[in-house]
């Protein structure tokens, strides 16, 4: 074999290794789907970023994904629009759960187990008698429980772990708080949702109590709706109730919704809700199956949540006829005493 003969066969095993490297698969991610439709489509995405990192079909009630990776990634796993798993994707036999966390690789177990340590101390807050002879045992395992994501977060600082708890201290910590923490870390400071949790502090600032409401509109279905079709009709106050189908939370707080619109309906109080986060079919058919009697504006996706720095659902708003927010992220009787003590001054504008 004569030196361009070797070269060439040379840089062809290159070119070879290199092609089987890349498309070689490292990572097998199972998710049992018990009672779902086959032929749904689920979709692996990036945790940070939301951008899709894989993508299958459901078959036989499990979602099964093969691919490679080079770095471990906190994703998800959305199937039909919907959250299914949160877990690390890693090089590995990854078996996830849509209640529990993730099993099979070593990430993924060290996040398992601090999912085991929380859960072991709010069951046994759970199993405290009432009374104050369990006051300081109480207060002791609130004090554990709380130290928990720091402490996972210590240990895992070059890896998706510690990144994940950060993130999620991250929604405890006021505006100066977070931007410390970023000055501390600052591997995670320019991580999306950091960023995105930085501007929404800022923003929510801005739409606080006491400051006055921000317009949007909405196109769906070759029609534009805006918030400002509903806020100070009639004089009325608007009760705003940014919303998803596959929101827990968002589904109990119906109920206090339902009992302020039967009392106050036509009595100055407008409710509107707004659909955000979600499919719209999925918002259109959860509005029909809770018989829901009130406007929707479906579709917002995150233009208002931006514009109103909601990190977390349900958000609602209670806005006075001259379009000022009185009421924000209230639920519950502490939301039904808010508009109480507004509406119980209104009078009709003549």
């Amino acid at each position: 074999m004569n030196i361009k003969q070797t070269f060439a066969f040379f840089t062809l095993g290159l070119t070879l290794a290199g092609c089987a490297s890349a498309v070689a698969d490292n990572y097998n991610v199972t998710l049992d789907l018990p009672g779902l439709e086959d032929g749904l489509k689920a979709y692996i995405t990036d945790y940070d970023t939301g951008n899709n990192l894989d993508s299958t079909i459901v078959e036989n009630n499990k979602a099964v994904f093969a691919g490679h990776v080079d770095d471990p990634v906190m994703a998800r796993i959305i199937v039909d629009g919907q959250r299914a798993s949160e877990f690390i994707l890693e090089p590995g036999t990854i078996v996830c759960s849509v209640r529990g966390a993730a099993t099979g690789t070593p990430l993924n177990e060290t996040l398992g187990k601090a999912g085991e340590e929380m859960k072991a101390l709010v069951d046994e807050y759970n199993a405290l008698p009432e009374g104050p002879e369990s006051e300081a045992r109480a207060a002791e395992i609130i004090a554990a429980y709380e130290a928990i994501p720091g402490k996972y977060m210590n240990a895992n600082l070059d890896n998706p772990v510690g990144y994940y708890f950060f993130v999620n201290q991250a929604y405890d910590w006021n505006l100066d708080e977070l931007r410390e923490q970023m000055k501390r870390y600052p591997q995670w400071a320019e991580k999306e949702k950091v960023k995105n949790r930085e501007q929404a502090l800022v923003t929510e600032a801005e739409t606080g109590e006491g400051k006055q409401y921000k317009d949007f509109a909405i196109d769906f279905e070759g029609q534009t709706q805006r918030l400002s079709d509903y806020v100070g009709k009639d004089g009325n106050y608007t009760l705003v109730d940014f919303w998803a189908s596959w929101c827990g939370p968002c589904m109990r707080e119906l109920s206090t919704i339902k009992a302020l619109y039967d009392k106050y309906n036509g009595k100055g109080l407008n409710v509107v809700g707004v659909a955000v986060w979600d499919e719209p079919v999925n918002s259109i058919n959860t509005v029909q199956a809770k018989q829901l009697p009130w406007h929707q504006i479906f579709n917002a996706q995150s233009i208002p949540t931006d514009l109103y720095g909601i990190s977390g659902i349900p958000c609602i708003l209670l806005i006075d006829p001259s379009g000022k927010i009185v009421s924000r992220g209230k639920q519950g009787e502490d939301l039904t005493a808010d508009v109480d003590k507004y509406l119980s001054t209104w009078t009709a504008p003549e």
